[in-house]
């Protein structure tokens, strides 16, 4: 009886032995792996331009998300250029880690400004304003339709102006903010636009951050609402490496697929 005891004693610390070493002598590169597999990607956030609102950022959600970014759709209020950096900058606020920052049309006065947020790592313009310090969309417009003489665009005729705000009328959306998208398509973006005060337009950006991070700018080449010349002298300005899609200003809505290509590219090497 003695002897069995004995040996299940020596049994049950062999055991423990073993167990020991199975835990401690974990492989270091082991570790390695776990680490770099769980790298969190920046989170992408969009910001959508004067006369559509988060939803314009539908069809790009989907395929940044199945990639594994974290995405966030800002609606901004359209009141005023300082009203929509502020609320740019609280939704930044929220966010932890680095982050990817894409403007359409005239959140590329809202980005240029907002990103100077350290957090923000790289720009993404989607036939958007580029401005210079002390640069408004007016200013911007003049040199490029009164000074270099660039064709003018359809879309920027008639708009609705109602208590100080612009919206777009439904056949200007149709025939041309979308006209490369289905006309039922075309109709749901007219409904849900933001409208824009009137006041926007000469607002002027302080302290541009694509100085200081690297730009990306999807130049969209058939755009009735800012002239394709217009905004390929923005991306020569600003550095930036630049696409041309043959779409729409709603290119985020008629090549969702190239555009997240373009800001999953400009995500590359940020932590």
């Amino acid at each position: 009886m003695k002897i069995y005891r004995l040996s299940r004693s020596f049994a049950i610390i062999a055991l423990l032995i073993i167990s020991f070493f199975s835990i401690a002598w974990i492989p270091e590169n082991r570790h390695n792996n776990v680490e770099s597999s769980t790298k969190a990607k920046p989170t992408i956030v969009l910001v959508h331009g004067a006369f559509a609102d988060g939803s314009s950022w539908s069809k790009v959600i989907p395929i940044l998300q199945k990639e594994g970014f974290r995405t966030v759709a800002v609606q901004n209020p359209l009141t005023s250029l300082q009203d929509d950096v502020a609320f740019v900058n609280r939704i930044l606020e929220e966010i932890d880690g680095s982050v990817v920052l894409v403007g359409h049309s005239w959140a590329g006065m809202v980005i240029t400004e907002a990103g100077n947020n350290p957090k923000v790592k790289s720009l993404v313009y989607v036939a958007a304003y580029a401005p210079d310090a002390n640069e408004s969309i007016s200013d911007l417009s003049k040199e490029a339709y009164e000074i270099k003489k660039f064709p003018p665009v359809p879309g920027r005729d008639n708009p609705k102006i109602s208590n100080g705000y612009i919206q777009l009328r439904e056949e200007t959306v149709i025939k041309h903010f979308a006209h490369d998208l289905p006309i039922e398509e075309a109709k749901i973006l007219a409904a849900v636009q933001g409208r824009f005060h009137t006041g926007n337009p000469t607002a002027k950006i302080s302290k541009p951050a694509w100085k200081d991070k690297p730009s990306f700018y999807i130049v969209a080449d058939e755009d009735h609402i800012i002239s394709p010349l217009m905004e390929q002298e923005m991306a020569r300005k600003i550095k930036a490496t630049t696409y041309h899609l043959k779409a729409s200003h709603a290119v985020m809505l008629s090549k969702p697929q190239e555009v997240a290509k373009v800001i999953i590219k400009a995500s590359e090497g940020i932590e």
